[in-house]
């Protein structure tokens, strides 16, 4: 009896905070489509008849579209590029002897401790130089430091999980290390590469600063979503719910599409 009453009472503890933790972001949904007279009532409105016209003014906005061109494609390739030359790096990190392997990852470890200023201020003076200033190809280049030792830090203990032995096995039959890597390690190694994936997506996704300070024109869909802050003589938080809850649903596409992809590799029966 004493269990189950200590059973109920861990999950009735668990549901509150799940529960408090979801509380903003279902009032942020709830809020993208209420009309803005309904979001400032001093006693809040749970029953409200819904409205579309803040995700219109979102969606029919040439400099949202235009921010979420660029975010998708900033990003998007960004990711990959951070995943094609950082999980490989991982895995010959994973590999090196324990003293060395430290040392690189510290370094790479160091990328991430330097302020974004630190980072924007140098790139500016350069791209102006270069003449790749407010380009996408500019934030590209410069979301590649934070892509690449991101997934290479979460990547080196994924890699250090995979058995020794499967690897030792495949070279005893012949196979190259891009082999052993491609056919082995990598399969193995995916379920928890998608965590970083994931985790990399969203930080640069999120990225304000960089992107303010190095684009004017071709700004990311955060800089153009914090800009709508000054529509009107009114603080708009309809349209500016509405455009937060645009801005997290990329991630959340992401993320389904790259568990789909990861359920398939591990699947039992995969050749």
């Amino acid at each position: 009896m004493g269990r189950l009453i200590s059973r109920i009472l861990s999950r009735g503890l668990l549901a509150l905070f799940v529960l408090v933790a979801l509380a903003p972001i279902l009032w942020t949904v709830l809020s993208s489509f209420k009309k803005l007279r309904d979001i400032v009532t001093p006693v809040p409105k749970l029953f409200f008849s819904p409205t579309l016209e803040n995700f219109a003014t979102i969606l029919l906005n040439p400099s949202i579209r235009d921010g979420l061109y660029n975010s998708v494609v900033v990003v998007g390739v960004s990711v990959f590029l951070g995943a094609l030359l950082g999980i490989p790096a991982a895995f010959g990190l994973a590999r090196l002897p324990e003293r060395l392997k430290g040392e690189m990852q510290f370094f790479v470890l160091s990328l991430r401790f330097m302020p974004p200023v630190a980072i924007a201020i140098p790139f500016i003076v350069i791209y102006l130089d270069l003449g790749i200033y407010d380009t996408l190809f500019g934030l590209i280049l410069v979301y590649l430091v934070t892509t690449v030792s991101t997934v290479i830090w979460l990547s080196v203990p994924a890699f250090e999980r995979v058995p020794r032995e499967i690897e030792e096995a495949a070279a005893m039959e012949g196979c190259t290390p891009a082999e052993i890597f491609l056919k082995f390690s990598l399969p193995i190694a995916a379920p928890s590469l998608f965590g970083a994936l994931v985790f990399t997506f969203v930080l640069v996704w999120n990225e304000l600063l960089l992107a303010l300070t190095l684009a004017a024109e071709n700004g990311t869909l955060p800089v153009v979503a914090a800009s709508i802050t000054s529509l009107g003589k009114e603080v708009p938080w309809g349209v500016i719910n509405a455009a937060t809850v645009i801005l997290v649903l990329p991630p959340l596409v992401f993320i389904g599409l790259l568990m789909g992809f990861i359920n398939r590799m591990v699947a039992p029966g995969r050749k």
